[in-house]
């Protein structure tokens, strides 16, 4: 009953969490609204007149060795008319390439810190307690293997990679008793022809737009098999992708890829 009670409660957090990343994006996008709005009310007058400065600005630093002349009456006048209209000091810059790069570099930290999310929340210590009694008790099982056995016994939804997390490093049955059990390594290097592996790699554009790459490889002679890239990756696509990939007379047995939700039960 504690841990039907924690697990609600978790739930619960993490829902209100989601909501307020949805409200602050709402109100990202509500302000970015009305200033493209107040943008689009700008007169005609302005634009000409940043677009005179700006353009005067880019003559005068291709020819920054010139010795400037002196500005005449009609040029004052026409400096005087313009700053009744906007700030037009707001609108110059000069930039190094250095300075540009930096930005650029700022705002992918930005971007990224914005997309970023923070990892899941630790299960009770009850629950991180059993996983690894059941670990100690039956050497033999693995990840898989438990997270089936406590959903189907107990009811506990738990993620394979979870159960890993919490899982012992080593199992120690005491002096002289040895634990018989194949090691990842030694399973890959006995199936390594069986096995394929895919997996999503993330490609941001210059205008910070997200397209994963499909791509679909064979382990031991490190073939790729298939890629192919969309920018909205769904289990249905994921699924069509490998029955592209892989030849119905295949050899193959044993196909490598994460938890992610992209990779639904289908697949297995």
């Amino acid at each position: 009953m504690f841990q039907e009670d924690t697990l609600r409660m978790v739930r619960v957090l993490r829902f209100l969490r989601y909501l307020v990343q949805w409200m602050c994006t709402l109100l990202r996008l509500l302000h970015a609204t009305s200033y493209y709005l107040l943008l689009c009310l700008r007169p005609a007058p302005v634009l000409a007149a940043e677009n005179l400065f700006l353009r005067k600005q880019l003559a005068l630093y291709q020819e920054r060795n010139v010795k400037p002349r002196r500005a005449t009456n009609a040029t004052r006048i026409t400096l005087v008319w313009l700053a009744r209209w906007f700030d037009w000091r707001q609108a110059l810059a000069v930039v190094q390439p250095a300075t540009f790069i930096r930005w650029h570099r700022q705002g992918f930290r930005l971007f990224w810190r914005w997309k970023s999310r923070a990892g899941r929340p630790p299960i009770p210590v009850e629950l991180q307690a059993l996983i690894r009694q059941m670990a100690h008790d039956n050497p033999t099982w693995g990840q898989e293997r438990i997270a089936n056995e406590l959903l189907l016994k107990l009811g506990l939804r738990i993620s394979p990679r979870t159960v890993r997390k919490y899982m012992p490093k080593r199992v120690d049955r005491g002096p002289g008793k040895r634990v018989q059990s194949q090691r990842w390594t030694t399973f890959v290097r006995n199936h390594a022809q069986a096995i394929v592996a895919c997996d999503f790699c993330v490609a941001i554009m210059a205008t910070f737009r997200i397209l994963y790459v499909f791509v679909v490889i064979e382990h031991t002679t490190r073939r790729i098999l298939h890629v192919n890239v969309t920018a909205h990756p769904t289990a249905q696509w994921t699924l069509q992708q490998l029955r592209e990939a892989i030849p119905s007379d295949h050899g193959y047995r044993f196909l490598i890829h994460d938890r992610d939700s992209i990779f639904s039960r289908a697949l297995d």
